[in-house]
């Protein structure tokens, strides 16, 4: 399984914008360095909590000071961009990153983004599929021509190849609706799914719980046999917020206050989802998503125990994306993040398993080895005492 980070970023409004420039700058080169393979980056135009409005020029930042990990758009909202431009910027961060990029993609989520640009959030679908239709080709390095009521192309091409033979990865998010799911199974490229509202418990029709993964992923399986295409469970992501710590009650209260804030400052009064803000109601929400996997939370035995029923209820995925929504303080999220890197990760990648079983061979035969140095000892010690003297 790789495992990745999610940063919308959602910052509560008021901190100094750069120094967050900086320290999700940081936090990016802590993933590197503890061996996370991807760091997705998210897109936002307004409201005030999400600080990256251009989530290409932070990753060319980042990516000259990182070494191995993956960058990827969280998403780039295709209906706020030119298709042609959007295809050359991929190349070129393609090519910046030496093949270290990804091309996530989305229909956006944030209506004063939409208000602003002037775009209609029910053509918002539309252009995201129109937009896609010409984005791929292009990346392939085909000659694009296409008019819609909103972009037009004529003898199109960008002058950037691919950096690799394998050219650049797209994925499509899905968070809401089938809409994302069969729009990447239709296209052939990789499929992102939310598992669950990040404001607590989902109200009729609206974002996902795990028993709907299984649903997800059929509309991207039906959607691939459509077009001809095998689905991977390989290529599917699923995000969700995991924090790590030294117990489940430890973990759960250095996220409430901040799950709290974020509730009631940014999904109710900013965003006016109709969510309870009465203290009761708001911590049975909370609770009602962590016990329902929304939040994957405790000590690392807990965060261990918590991925593999999401790999059953799932029936499978390869890539799980851990999304660092702000609620825990910066000190307790990189905390949370060397955890997991050295205690949970582990549990999926296999990558300590030859020195657990060295230890464990040790250890079975432990008796043997110790009679045997003894045996050595006595001996050495019984020669010595017989050698005559100098």
């Amino acid at each position: 399984m790789r495992f990745g980070c999610f940063i919308s970023p959602l910052h509560p409004p008021g901190e100094d914008p750069n120094l967050l420039l900086r320290r999700d700058i940081a936090l990016a080169e802590l993933a590197d360095d503890l061996n996370f393979d991807e760091f997705w980056v998210g897109e936002h135009h307004s409201a005030g909590w999400g600080t990256i409005t251009s989530p290409e020029l932070f990753i060319a930042a980042a990516a000259e000071r990182t070494r191995r990990i993956v960058f990827a758009t969280g998403v780039m909202t295709l209906p706020y961009h030119h298709p042609f431009m959007a295809a050359e910027r991929a190349a070129q961060l393609d090519h910046l990153t030496r093949g270290r990029f990804i091309l996530g993609v989305g229909a956006g989520s944030v209506p004063s983004d939409m208000h602003m640009l002037g775009i209609p959030v029910a053509d918002t679908r539309r252009r995201t599929a129109e937009s896609l239709e010409a984005v791929l080709p292009l990346l392939r390095g085909e000659v694009v021509s296409t008019t819609r009521d909103w972009f037009e192309l004529h003898d199109a091409r960008i002058q950037l190849g691919s950096f690799a033979a394998q050219g650049v990865e797209v994925a499509v998010a899905s968070a809401q609706s089938p809409f994302g799911m069969r729009l990447a199974g239709t296209h052939g490229v990789s499929p992102l799914s939310y598992v669950a509202p990040p404001w607590g418990a989902p109200r009729a029709g609206h974002g996902l719980a795990l028993d709907r993964l299984g649903e997800q992923w059929r509309h991207y399986e039906d959607a691939a046999a459509s077009a001809g295409r095998k689905a991977d469970r390989a290529d599917w992501r699923l995000l969700l917020p995991v924090h790590v710590s030294t117990s489940r009650e430890q973990a759960l209260e250095e996220l409430y206050e901040g799950w709290l804030y974020q509730r009631e400052h940014l999904w109710a009064r900013t965003m006016g989802m109709p969510l309870t803000t009465s203290g009761v109601g708001a911590r049975k929400a909370f609770e009602y998503t962590v016990e329902a996997g929304g939040i994957i939370a405790g000590s690392p035995a807990d965060c261990i125990a918590a991925i593999r029923v999401l790999q059953e209820r799932s029936e499978g995925f390869g890539c799980l994306l851990l999304s660092l929504m702000d609620w825990a303080t910066p000190e307790r999220v990189r905390r949370s993040l060397d955890l997991f890197a050295r205690h949970v990760a582990p549990a999926f990648r296999h990558s300590a398993t030859g020195t657990t079983a060295s230890n464990a061979w040790a250890a079975a035969h432990k008796d043997a080895f110790q009679q045997a140095n003894s045996q050595a000892r006595d001996a050495a010690v019984r020669e010595a005492a017989a050698a005559p003297p100098h």
